[in-house]
């Protein structure tokens, strides 16, 4: 079946005719060509409520369309304003707008007054909204004179400002003389009045600059009010003569400064009433003054606050809401709440409205005999009045018109005719303002057109909705039917969807909907069709999207964004940060289908968007970017609690920087003992925002945070304000108490004295006491100044002492001190160990034994025993003066110990000796021993000389320590094949006073490998390898390789030598008798003068030429 559009019917309530209204409602829908005879419509006007500039010549817009072009005429005050009279007053050509000179002459004042435009042809008069114009106003302050404002510390202020009542109304702030804004907080804040309040004024309230400013948008003037002088002082300020001649009353206010529960300076009263408007913001205030400052807190009774409409403005004093309706009426309190009390107020809101349209009437198209309505309805509060008129003329007493009825807010039109076409307003009143509407009946009789432009092409993206425009205009209505292809197939309804419009939709285009389409529109008058083509392209897609990205600060990140498109479509991709353009920063750079952020920086955070654009769809991808980094330093640091022994700290955490606060660390400086030095104090969860601080007494604390993240640590916090806590006695004594002496007949105390924060106040000193251990001696005591030591002289050797040190102030003791033991000075041991025994373990082993001394000879602390050994001389080392002694101390009170790496075959002597913290004691006598032989170490060399076909010659040194009597030598050898494989194993025993031996019935041509060792009675010793070959041409050229170090060999090759350097001396004389050659005669015309003396140069390269020559000869 083919698509078509067809009126709908609608019944209206019982009693009533069915009328189709359908028809009109669509053609009301649609514009009206222009080229057909139509009434005016109002296409611009001037607001309603107009405020000019009285600077600037006036413009009141009024413009109009309508067939034929409409003419304009104007009422001002309700009476026909000549314009022609005038001479100031201009209307714009083909235009109602009016244009107003006053700026040549004249006054805006005078043309102050309610102003009407009406637009007329022969179709009908259309109207304009009454437009009330009037001069914006600034007028200046009053003078006055404003007397200084004298308060108490603690009162409660309120800074009128009244500015002079302008148009439309000013905008108020307060400044100091230096245009500087005042700062406002919980405690000062200015009303929505204007004036300035303290909830209680502070010393640093005074000032002689408080200034009020309007500021007057319309005309761009700020108006100021003369300043106002305040100054805050204390009772306890004033001299005897100031308090003689200054009553209480004249002072501003009479309130103590004492602390007080809440009290509201607005508004007054319990309760109190607003009224607001629809749509406007309704704003509440509440003020309260008190001390401390009092916190406001805002609820509905009998209701919850509108969550995302509601807002609280100077420090939660204000609340709004935006976008008021009725259901926001009812009742509304504000508490205002110290620690004192608490109070409140009520504030009963109704909400009014002006009128509002429901539904405005629409413009109608009819053809000759059809019917339909013009319908009217608005809503307000109160509830507005409906009042038609034609024509600009109220409808009760305009020409009547058979084929209308009105029935409230409709207007029923049956059977038009061409003499029915009229505008009609609708004006919708009450008390609050008013709605004004146009809306023409045009009766026509036109054949269908269609006013979409011929083979329009259509692109639309594969599976996405394609919609065929065909707008289209007749009357009556005609139908709409689409065809698609050139044999025009009929479209189901089931697949497409046609609107009122005559657009054709198809909700999901694929690629087999490209094509011709059709539209046809008829009526009784005719008919007119029109052809549109379609396309289907894929679609855009990011195959590759851009990832969640966390860095740190000064890295690098890179997005990716890969894009597929359809082939006939030129995409373009670009990148966006939070919805907005990339900032203009060389650190931002697109490569290929990647962005990459250089050198990432906190403000780098945010949403990455890329976006690939077609001149048919658009896809986007986004990824977060966190910078993460060392949290912000807290800040806004207070001390509140403060006690003697402990204060709460808290602070406002600073930004995390995208990586979660974990913990707060706190530090403090000690002003008074160690400026400039911070400690470590506490430390507390990262969800804490304050702490309780254990304090010390006497110190002038300041504290500071620290926040930690997984990132690190932040900067310090400003530092918070001083806190001196009051004296009191130490509560710990000096720790590290000692007593030892310098001399055998001193004791010596020393301790680690408190430092100025443990003093916990003024004149420390310490009360330092000893006796005795073993005696029934009194304590003997001695107070010292602030030091860490003290020497009691004329004591007996090394006796046992009880030693205390308790620390002291001007507030008193600190606890009993801990009692610790001390001895005198020490003096050297006096006997030596006796008894000395040796016992030889091994050859390089001894053990010694001795008794131990006395302890009373030990005049000390036993450290241990020190055994001095050293090795006899032989004979050829005898007349050396220093004997090496070597060292072995052992500790505590051990009587034998051990004697390791002694060499063997040695005579040794040795000597033990008592140590303690004074030094050595005497010696015992020597004690002599001998280690028994051990094994010799390798001989000190093994070369093999003058080998022959079947024989080799062995060399060797003896060896280098033979830990005793050498015994004889083993020599090991055997033949070694071309494969490395070894023979046979010959053993062969030397003579130990052999050097050298000679091996015969070797085998021809053979290598062999050497094993050499030395042996003692105590066993073989180490070996020493080598390899050698009997071959003739190896034996050569070993020959050849030894040459160079014989003897002949040498002083052949310095003859040879010596003889060189002769003839080399010869050659240098002959040159210099017999001229220059030519190089040289270059060389000495361009010679550096500074160069010349220098004579010896020739001698030194000689003698190196003559080295070089010998090096080569001798290689």
């Amino acid at each position: 079946m083919q698509l078509k559009i067809m009126p709908k019917k609608k019944c209206l309530s019982a009693g009533r005719v069915p009328l189709i209204l359908f028809l009109c409602q669509m053609i009301s829908a649609l514009e009206v060509p222009l080229d057909l005879v139509q009434p005016p419509t109002i296409t611009q006007q001037s607001p309603k409520d107009y405020i000019i500039d009285p600077r600037e010549n006036i413009v009141i817009q009024c413009e109009a369309k309508g067939k034929p072009p409409p003419s304009f005429s104007w009422t001002r005050n309700g009476t026909h304003f000549d314009i022609d009279k005038d001479p100031l007053v201009t209307m714009k050509p083909g235009s109602g707008t009016l244009i107003i000179n006053i700026m040549s002459e004249g006054k805006a004042e005078t043309y102050e007054g309610v102003y009407q435009c009406t637009a007329r042809n022969e179709r009908g008069a259309a109207i304009s909204n009454n437009i009330v114009i009037r001069p914006s106003r600034s007028p200046l302050w009053t003078k006055e004179k404003l007397e200084p404002m004298i308060l108490r510390n603690g009162q409660p202020l309120v800074l009128p400002c009244r500015p002079p009542i302008g148009l439309p109304p000013p905008i108020i702030f307060w400044m100091d003389n230096s245009f500087q804004r005042l700062p406002q907080s919980e405690r000062v804040s200015q009303g929505l009045n204007g004036d300035l309040y303290f909830s209680n004024v502070l010393p640093e309230d005074t000032r002689e600059d408080y200034i009020c400013y309007a500021r007057f948008n319309h005309t761009q003037t700020i108006q100021q009010k003369q300043p106002i002088s305040v100054k805050v002082i204390s009772v306890d300020e004033l001299n005897d003569t100031i308090a003689a001649n200054l009553s209480d009353t004249e002072f501003y206010g009479a309130k103590s400064s004492r602390e007080r529960p809440p009290t509201f300076l607005t508004p007054e009263g319990n309760a109190s009433n607003k009224e607001e408007l629809r749509g406007n913001v309704l704003s509440l205030e509440c003020i309260a003054e008190g001390l401390p400052t009092p916190i406001i807190y805002w609820i509905k009774e009998d209701g919850i606050l509108p969550i995302n409409r509601t807002f609280y403005r100077n420090f939660k004093k204000t609340l709004q809401i935006i976008h008021v309706s009725e259901a926001d009426s009812g009742n509304y309190q504000c508490i205002a709440k110290n620690a004192l009390g608490a109070i409140h107020h009520t504030i009963s809101v109704t909400v009014k409205a002006a009128p509002y349209w429901i539904m405005a009437p629409q413009n109608l198209v009819l053809s000759p005999g059809e019917d339909g309505t013009l319908i009217c309805r608005a809503n307000g509060n109160p509830k507005p009045r409906i009042s038609w008129l034609t024509n600009g003329v109220p409808i009760e007493i305009a020409p009547d018109d058979p084929s209308r009825k009105i029935d409230g807010d409709t207007i029923i039109f049956s059977n038009v005719q061409e003499r029915s076409s009229a505008v009609y307003q609708c004006n919708a009143s009450n008390e609050y303002g008013y709605l004004l509407a146009n809306a023409f009946v045009n009766v026509l009789a036109e054949p269908p057109r269609i006013l979409t432009s011929a083979n329009t092409l259509y692109q639309v993206i594969a599976n996405r909705p394609a919609l065929l425009d065909c707008a289209f205009f007749g009357s009556p209505l005609p139908t709409i039917e689409w065809f698609k292809g050139a044999k025009g197939s009929a479209l189901h309804e089931d697949i497409y969807v046609l609107h009122e419009n005559g657009t054709l939709e198809i909700p999901v285009a694929q690629k087999d909907s490209t094509g011709t389409y059709t539209c046809v529109a008829r009526n009784k008058l005719g008919m007119a069709k029109n052809e549109v083509h379609l396309e289907i392209k894929d679609p855009t897609r990011i195959i590759k999207q851009p990832e969640y990205a966390i860095v740190q600060r000064g890295s690098t990140v890179s997005f990716e964004c890969k894009v597929k498109h359809d082939q006939t479509l030129v995409p373009t991709v670009m990148w966006l940060k939070d919805n907005g353009e990339l900032p203009s920063d060389e650190r931002f750079t697109f490569e290929k289908e990647q962005l990459v952020v250089a050198d990432v920086s906190d403000d780098d955070g945010g949403t990455y968007t890329c976006v690939a654009n077609t001149t048919l769809d658009s896809v986007s991808a986004s990824a977060v970017l966190s910078v993460v980094d060392v949290p912000n330093p807290p800040f806004d640091l207070e001390l509140t609690n403060q006690l003697d022994k402990s204060v709460q700290l808290s602070w406002t955490p600073g930004n995390d920087n995208n990586s979660p606060i974990t913990k707060f660390i706190i530090e403090y400086e000690d002003a008074m003992h160690q400026a400039g030095l911070w400690h470590y104090q506490a430390e507390v969860s990262g969800t804490q925002t304050t702490a309780q601080l254990k304090l010390s007494p006497y110190v002038n604390y300041s504290f500071r945070v620290m926040a930690v993240n997984g990132i690190g640590r932040s900067l310090p916090s400003q530092a918070s304000e001083q806190y001196l806590t009051k004296a009191a006695e130490p509560d710990t004594n000096p720790t590290a108490v000692e007593g030892l002496g310098s001399e055998p007949d001193n004791l010596v105390i020393t301790w680690k004295p408190l430092n100025g924060f443990e003093s916990n106040g003024p004149g420390l000193q310490y009360k330092v006491s000893w006796r005795q251990k073993d005696g029934d001696d009194e304590w003997t005591s001695v107070f010292v100044a602030n030091v860490s030591k003290y020497i009691v002289s004329g004591t007996p050797t090394f006796v046992p002492y009880l030693i205390k040190v308790q620390a002291l102030n001007d507030a008193g003791f600190a606890p009993e001190p801990a009692v610790v033991m001390g001895h005198s000075g020490e003096d050297l041991p006096m006997v030596a160990p006796g008894n000395v025994r040796v016992n030889v373990v091994n050859s390089t082993l001894a053990e010694v034994h001795w008794d131990p001394v006395p302890l009373k000879s030990i005049r000390g602390h036993l450290q241990g025993y020190r055994i001095y050994y050293w090795k006899a001389q032989n004979s050829s080392k005898r007349n050396r003066r220093h004997i090496e002694k070597k060292i072995l101390t052992f500790q505590g009170s051990k009587t034998h110990g051990m004697l390791p790496g002694l060499e063997p075959f040695s005579h040794y002597t040795l000597n033990v000796r008592v140590v303690n913290g004074k030094g050595e004691g005497p010696a015992s006598p020597d004690k002599v021993f001998n280690t028994p032989e051990g094994v010799p170490s390798a001989p000190s060399s093994l070369k093999i000389v003058n080998p022959t076909l079947d024989s080799l010659t062995l060399e060797w040194d003896p060896p280098s320590h033979p830990n005793g009597i050498l015994t004889e030598y083993t020599l090991k050898y055997q033949p070694i094949n071309s494969t490395h494989e070894l023979g046979p194993l010959v053993d062969l025993k030397i003579p130990a006073n052999k050097t050298r031996w000679t091996l015969k019935n070797l085998n021809v041509s053979t290598r062999y490998k050497f094993y050499f060792y030395a042996q003692t009675s105590a066993g073989s010793g180490s070996q020493i390898t080598e390899e050698a070959v009997t071959t003739v041409d190896e034996a050569m050229a070993s020959r050849q390789v030894d040459i160079a170090t014989q003897g002949w060999f040498i002083g052949l090759m310095c003859a040879v030598a010596l003889l060189i350097l002769i003839l080399l001396i010869v050659c240098f004389i002959r040159r210099n008798k017999g001229g220059k050659y030519p190089v040289k005669e270059k060389e000495d015309a361009h010679a550096d003068p500074e160069i010349q003396p220098m004579k010896e140069d020739d001698g030194t390269f000689g003698e190196y030429r003559l080295f070089s020559f010998v090096s080569s000869a001798s290689f």
